[in-house]
């Protein structure tokens, strides 16, 4: 048995094992079953700016592109690593989806190579997924 330190160690020591143990188990598998809701990959340009307004300036927006969506969240990739637990706005370029602007919070970022990072995101509220009825105005009148 573990003795207790005055300055709680010993607690913080065994949840940070169980926590390392339960991350130690989760699979890509076992994340998808978890899911709330069911995703479409689908790639949309995304403008990922600070949930606060006053942390917003020139340097404050990341781009990124989506590789998933559902009406929960999004699995986006950028080239600049997001802060794990910090809320954002996105706001997505109208494309194959008509997606709202959206507030979120990122749920993981990892880092796929040097200048790519892969991040989850949970929307404060549900979205719902409509495609955009888009026609292709720039073939009219090109015979």
């Amino acid at each position: 048995m573990q003795q207790q330190s005055s300055n709680g160690t010993a607690g913080f020591d065994a949840w940070a094992h169980s926590l390392l143990r339960e991350l130690e188990q989760q699979t890509p598998e076992a994340i998808r079953r978890q899911r709330s809701a069911e995703r479409q990959a689908v790639r949309i340009n995304v403008t990922i700016r600070p949930g606060n307004s006053s942390e917003r300036g020139p340097d404050a927006d990341i781009a990124g592109v989506t590789g998933d969506v559902s009406s929960n969240g999004a699995g986006l990739m950028t080239s600049r690593p997001i802060r794990v637990g910090d809320v954002y706005q996105l706001v997505f370029e109208k494309g194959e989806l008509d997606l709202p602007i959206v507030y979120a919070r990122c749920m993981r970022c990892r880092v796929v190579r040097e200048d790519a990072f892969e991040s989850g995101f949970s929307f404060f509220d549900k979205i719902t997924l409509t495609p955009t009825d888009a026609t292709d105005d720039t073939k009219e009148g090109l015979l």
